[in-house]
């Protein structure tokens, strides 16, 4: 049970002289899209009342929501202790509902094509915070999928990612529709091995097919270079047997060439790896998309060295939602 301080929700409870599965009442009712205490019609009037007197429904304030012409919401929460932090809703034509959630409030991390990494580092997100991004957007529609996508490094919050992820098939989002990205951080990617026990699915950020190139663009590359993350996904893939997707970000004249295709298609393992380009969508920086030719003509190179590479969907460009955009302007 996360949607609230759990350990004022108990002592108020217990204050109450409440039996212990009130709780579980709390959390079906929430968990199911619930929007207050006062909801909750099979506990007792007076229980509702005191609830909403002394026990707050969130752990974050809902400071604005913004919709794309897309239909994407993006909504911007503020922390108790008034740390930003962004999540987004993105709605499919087939039906999917999927959530990208947000595990830090900004990132220590830096890569220089992010326009969080440009954001003051906060601090990690607990587990209640990652959960109430969640909730606040089944308190709107039921959704079924969900990433760790959104601002941070989940992989160095993992403990509360983790524990968030296994309270997600309550909301109805189960762990082979949630997936963790991570930009390569390697003592998260051998913990995940080695003690997760949920069927998530894992993608790592590349973007590069080599050590130099990568180190410019993402500093992470200085400390855990190209062949001791490649070596730590396989592990993930030959203990779990699921495939590892590769994001690539279509960077225009930095690492889209047929020639750098041809190094990637050589770097990966197709038995373990898909691929997913994705379009470069706009952060106030340095770098240009890539031309839709350009990256035709990428992917192209991946499927006859048979890969299987998809070109990500852009959803939400127009609110500062998509990939790479999110940055908790005020």
């Amino acid at each position: 049970m996360r949607p609230v301080d759990l350990a004022l929700l108990n002592d108020t409870l217990t204050a109450a002289g409440e039996p212990a599965f009130r709780a579980r009442q709390v959390w079906r009712w929430t968990s199911g899209g619930a929007s207050s205490f006062a909801e909750m019609t099979d506990l007792p009037a007076g229980l509702r009342a005191r609830l909403e007197e002394h026990v707050p429904f969130s752990s974050l304030e809902a400071v604005r929501d913004q919709t794309a012409s897309d239909g994407t919401i993006k909504t911007l929460f503020h922390t108790g202790d008034g740390r930003p932090i962004e999540a987004v809703l993105m709605r499919y034509r087939d039906g999917r509902r999927s959530v990208c959630v947000s595990s830090q409030s900004g990132c220590p991390l830096t890569c220089t094509f992010c326009a969080t990494g440009a954001m003051k580092f906060g601090r990690n997100l607990s587990a209640s915070e990652i959960l109430d991004q969640v909730l606040h957007f089944r308190r709107i529609e039921a959704v079924d999928h969900l990433v760790f996508m959104g601002m941070g490094e989940p992989l160095m919050n993992l403990d509360n990612v983790l524990e968030a992820a296994s309270r997600l098939p309550d909301i109805g989002i189960g762990h082979r529709r949630t997936g963790i990205s991570t930009v390569g951080w390697v003592p998260g990617i051998r913990r995940l091995t080695e003690e997760c026990d949920m069927p998530l699915r894992l993608a790592l950020s590349l973007h590069a097919p080599e050590d130099g190139l990568r180190s410019r663009i993402m500093p992470i590359n200085d400390r855990f270079e190209i062949a001791e993350v490649l070596a730590a996904c396989e592990d993930w893939y030959a203990k779990r047997r699921r495939r590892v997707f590769v994001e690539y970000l279509m960077l225009g004249g930095v690492n889209d060439t047929v020639a750098q295709a041809h190094q990637l298609a050589a770097l990966l393992d197709r038995r373990v790896y898909k691929v997913n380009l994705i379009p470069y969508n706009p952060t106030g920086g340095v770098y240009q998309g890539s031309s839709r030719g350009a990256i035709d003509a990428f992917r192209a190179v991946l499927h006859d060295a048979g890969f299987e590479a998809t070109v990500r969907l852009t959803r939400g460009r127009d609110i500062d939602a998509a990939c790479g955009q999110l940055a908790a302007k005020s």
